[in-house]
This record gives structure tokens, C-alpha cells and sequence, in this order.
């Protein structure tokens, strides 16, 4: 008797009961997947090859002992830093990767409703399919640790540093994946929540905490300005609480800042809430199924939407069919009311960052339109990254790309409109760059010749990603595994690698030369070094001041990623019939 109810209130109070079956069927198939092990693997040896690099480098240099046990510490704090921001910064990336289609495959596949006729409620689907992926990124941290404890023992790095970042960065994570979840309830396309994701991050931890320490600038006494608004920009902002703590790492401050646990309650509470509205949007979207009606907001039914359509709404083909049907693809999706909101204001809230920095004078400092440049160059390389690794993928998730190869259309007609229908879709978002460009060309804040050199970068940049997208998104089946390849290779490329470089000559005080022309490689140096030249530009490794010489060095590397980038549409053209299902 006493087993039995032992067993109902394990039962009762298990956390087999607020997940249910989809996280152990989730769990099935993750086992069972070879890229999770393949992103395992990569994972430990990155971290092992870069202890390696460090140690050899910095401790093994010396002679005596005193300065080998000095070196140590200062190689752990080095790893410790390094280790921890990439795992910050990439355990999130990953996760809004794999949260991206968590509801939208059970919603248009007709899924969902059938699922909510079984015992499975909607606060099981949501926790189950979140927890799911986010075991993973909790193994890839989890793998990780032996590495850091190492490294805890070269000494320098409090134990205090290690569990709080930890802490950290799982409730970022988890906050992440539940936005990442929460906006795939409203699309199917994997590439339109991640961007959205992001979005959303950057609009919460960076453009509003800037607008509101502008009006505390100017609202509140200069007695409170500083330490308070710091203080509760830490409790609900990740990244600032991750610098502080780096900070205080090198310094003589506290390990770590002392309200941490108030900020990881903070983003807990962020996701309660935006799991509760998954649960009853995804319950919403159940039922219409259920009823017959097709996706979330729609009101017909599924009779409805698969009756005839009239004559005058049939489309004819002009043209290349692919490219054709590239171009009739809406930039702004099906809710182009929604979107020009969203549009709307965003860039209200950009021209108010302007505003405020024309109060300031900032306007005319090279520091403002650095901040600028990069911001909106990291936007359309997002767009670059994202969307041409999952104009394949989607096709054949959506089991669409083995008819498409069954037509009399030739591979390369698919893979060129596949490519212009990218480039169509990329473009309209270097309009914020070219916008900026030419307003302050036209004040005189920026030379002319600006707008000329950075159509030469945003070309090759965009020609060279689109490449690659396209590459990874005939080698994978899905389009998680797409964008998180040409992410990490962007991701290693122009900031990983340099990252490496830079610890190794620190450590060995090696030759720079290789490193300043692997750095002036880099499109944000490209960008950086074009908005602060005034007729004189100033790279990594010198020289190359005038005019001419830099247009050169930027057509050289156009040159260099162009040519890369058209081996690997060489390479997606070789691969385009290869496992088509």
C-alpha cells in the first residue's frame, strides 16, 4: 500500500508530468541524430585546441618556476574569458537555431490538432519541445566544465567567476530558446524567426537601455545617473552583467557582481511569461485546426483554402520559373501589415537615436558613425547568413525540391534564380548603410568616395555569404543545420580566428604581420576604416593611406571572396541532385 502511493505522488509530482511525452520522444530522436555528436565533438576540441594554443604559447615560455606559476594564472584568466564569452555568445546563437520551427512543423503539417485530441496538453507540447533542445546547449555547457575546472587550477580565476557565469548563461539561454519559440508560432520559415529573434534581442539589450540612459542623462540628477541605472540595467541585461563580471575578473573588485541571482530570477520570470503565451497560442492554434481552419490567425477552413482558385489570380511564368518564383515571393510575408508596423517602429526608434545624439553633438565624432556602421553591417550580414541557407533546405523540408528536380529545369537554372532570389531579399536591408552613408556624404562628415567603396564590400560580403549558404543548404536535409554551418563559418572567419590569433602572439610576442593582414581581411574593418577615412586610411598593417591604395585593397579582396565564393556555388551546383530526400 505504502508503494503504491509512493508511486502516485512520484507520479503526481515528477517532471515527467509537466513535460510529457513529447520531451521523451524529442529526447529519442536527438539520440539518434549524428550532427548533435558532430557539434560535440567540435565543441571539446575547440576548447581543447585553444588551451593548447594558450599554454604553449604563454606558460611554457619560461624558465623558472616562479614565472611559469605567474604565466598560469594569467593563461587561466585568458582561457577562463575567451571560453566563457564564446560559450555566452554561441550557446544562444545555437539556440534560437534549433527553436526556430519547434511549433510551426507541428502547425502546418497538420500536426497540432491531432496532438491536442490526445491526453498531451498545450503547457506539454510548449515545455517539452523547449526543454528538448535546450538539453542540448545544457550537454554542449556540461562537457565544457571538466575544461574550465582545469583551467581553475592554474589559479587566478575564482570559483565564484565560474558558477555565476554558468548561471548566466543558462537563463540567457533559456530565455532565448522562448523567444525563439514564441515567434514560431506565427511562421513556418525558419529564417524569418531567427532574424526576428535577433532582432528582438538587439532592440531589449542594446537600442533600449541606449535610449534610456540618454533621458536619465537628462531627467535624473547627476547623483543617481551612474550607479543606479547601471545597477538595474544589470538585473534584466545579460550582456551588461557579463562585462561587469569580466571586469571585476582583472581587477581588484568582487568575483562577480553581487546581484546575479537577482538578474538570473529576472530572465526565469521572462521566460514563465512567454512560455504561458506559447501555451495559449499554441492551444488557440489547436483548436482551429481542429476545426477545420488552416494556420493561426486565419479564419477559413481547410474546404475553403483548397477549392479552385478564380481565373483572374492565376499567375503565368515569365521567364526563368525559378527566378520567376523567387521574385513573386512577398519581402515583407503574408502579414505586410504586421511587418510595416514593425518597420515603422524600428525606424522610428533609430531616427531617435539620431535625435539624441544630435543633442549631444555626437553627429560629427568618428566614434558615433563607427557604432553606426558596424550596427548596421552586422544587420545585413545576419540577412546575408540566414536567408540563402534556407532557400534549399526549406524545399525539401516542405518535400517540394524532389519535384522541383524532376522538371525540365537545368541545375544551374535552379541554383542562379535560387541566388538572385537572395540577393532580392538581402539588398532592401543595406538600405540603412547606404542611408546612412549618403546623409552624412552629403553634410561633409563622410568623403564621397565612401558610398563607392562600400558598394565594393557590401558586394562581395553578400556575393560571398550567399555562396556559402547556398553550399550548406544542399549539403544538410534541414535548415537548423544549414544556418548554424555558414554561421559558424562567418563566425570563425572574421571573428573566432582573429580572437585566436591575437591571444597566440600576446602569449609567444610573435611576429604581427600575419595577424594585421588577416585582420584588414575583415569586412568590419573594411567598413570601419572607410567611414573614419577622411582622404587618409589607417589599416592593421599600414600603409595604404591613399586613395588608390585602398580602393585597390578593397578590390583585391572582393577579388579573393568572389572567387572563394564561386567554388562553392561550384561545389552546390556538383551537389544539387545529391540526396534529394
Amino acid at each position: 500500500m505504502n508503494h503504491i502511493v509512493l508511486s502516485w505522488i512520484l507520479r503526481i509530482l515528477g517532471p515527467a508530468r509537466l513535460t510529457g511525452p513529447i520531451f521523451d520522444k524529442e529526447l529519442r530522436v536527438s539520440s539518434r541524430r549524428r550532427r548533435n555528436y558532430v557539434l560535440r565533438f567540435v565543441y571539446v576540441g575547440l576548447f581543447t585546441c585553444l588551451l593548447a594554443m594558450i599554454w604553449q604559447g604563454g606558460v611554457s615560455q619560461g624558465t623558472s618556476a616562479l614565472y611559469q606559476s605567474a604565466r598560469m594564472a594569467e593563461a587561466g584568466m585568458a582561457i577562463m574569458t575567451v571560453v566563457v564569452w564564446f560559450q555566452f555568445i554561441a550557446t544562444q546563437a545555437i539556440a534560437i537555431v534549433m527553436l526556430s520551427t519547434s511549433i510551426s512543423d507541428e502547425i502546418y503539417h497538420r500536426t497540432l490538432g491531432v496532438l491536442m485530441t490526445t491526453p498531451i496538453g498545450g503547457f506539454q507540447i510548449v515545455l517539452g519541445k523547449l526543454l528538448s533542445k535546450l538539453l542540448q546547449l545544457v550537454l554542449l555547457l556540461g562537457i565544457s566544465l571538466p575544461l574550465l575546472a582545469i583551467v581553475r587550477v592554474f589559479g587566478g580565476v575564482p570559483w565564484g567567476y565560474l558558477v555565476s557565469t554558468l548561471c548566466v548563461m543558462l537563463t540567457t539561454v533559456i530565455f532565448v530558446g522562448s523567444l525563439s519559440l514564441f515567434f514560431s508560432i506565427f511562421t513556418r520559415r525558419a529564417y524569418v524567426v531567427i532574424i526576428a529573434t535577433i532582432l528582438a534581442m538587439g532592440l531589449l539589450f542594446a537600442l533600449l537601455p541606449l535610449i534610456a540612459g540618454f533621458v536619465i542623462h537628462y531627467l535624473v540628477d547627476d547623483s543617481l545617473r551612474s550607479g543606479t541605472f547601471f545597477a538595474a540595467l544589470a538585473c534584466v541585461n545579460p550582456y551588461v552583467i557579463m562585462v561587469a563580471g569580466t571586469e571585476a575578473l582583472f581587477s581588484a573588485a568582487p568575483p562577480f557582481p553581487l546581484h546575479w541571482p537577482v538578474h538570473c530570477g529576472a530572465m526565469l520570470g521572462a521566460s514563465a511569461l512567454l512560455v504561458l503565451a506559447a501555451v495559449l497560442l499554441v492551444r488557440r492554434a489547436a483548436l482551429r485546426q481542429a476545426m477545420g481552419q488552416t494556420g493561426l490567425w486565419s479564419g477559413k477552413s481547410f474546404d475553403e483554402s483548397n477549392k479552385r482558385p478564380r481565373a483572374h489570380s492565376v499567375r503565368r511564368v515569365a521567364g526563368p520559373p525559378v527566378l520567376w518564383k523567387e521574385r513573386r515571393a512577398p519581402l515583407l510575408g503574408r502579414r505586410k501589415s504586421l511587418a510595416i508596423m514593425g518597420i515603422a517602429i524600428a525606424l522610428a526608434l533609430l531616427l531617435l537615436t539620431y535625435g539624441l545624439c544630435t543633442i549631444e553633438n555626437a553627429l560629427d565624432d568618428e566614434e558615433t558613425h563607427i557604432a553606426y556602421v558596424v550596427v548596421f553591417v552586422a544587420l545585413g550580414m545576419l540577412f546575408a547568413v540566414v536567408l540563402p541557407a534556407t532557400c534549399i533546405t526549406s524545399e525539401k523540408e516542405s518535400q517540394t525540391w524532389p519535384l522541383l528536380l524532376t522538371t525540365t529545369v537545368s541545375d544551374w537554372q535552379i541554383l542562379w534564380g535560387k541566388f538572385l532570389g537572395v540577393l532580392r531579399r538581402c539588398l532592401p536591408i543595406w538600405l540603412l548603410l547606404f542611408g546612412h552613408l549618403l546623409v552624412f556624404t552629403l553634410t561633409g562628415v563622410i568623403h564621397w568616395i565612401a558610398l563607392i567603396q562600400m558598394s565594393v564590400l557590401v558586394a562581395w560580403t553578400v556575393i560571398f555569404l550567399a555562396s556559402t549558404g547556398l553550399y550548406f543548404s544542399t549539403r544538410f536535409k534541414h535548415t537548423t543545420t544549414a544556418v548554424i554551418a555558414n554561421m559558424a563559418l562567418a563566425a570563425g572567419l572574421w571573428a573566432v580566428v582573429p580572437i585566436l590569433l591575437i591571444i597566440v602572439l600576446i602569449m609567444t610576442h610573435g611576429d604581427e604581420d600575419l595577424l594585421s593582414l588577416y585582420v584588414d581581411m575583415n569586412p568590419f574593418v573594411h567598413a570601419v576604416v572607410i567611414a573614419t577615412a577622411n582622404g587618409h586610411y589607417e589599416w592593421m598593417q599600414g600603409g595604404m593611406s591613399s586613395v588608390a591604395d585602398a580602393t585597390g585593397w578593397i578590390v583585391l579582396n572582393f577579388i579573393i571572396y568572389v572567387t572563394v565564393g564561386l567554388v562553392f556555388v561550384g561545389r552546390a551546383g556538383m551537389r544539387l541532385r545529391l540526396n534529394p530526400f
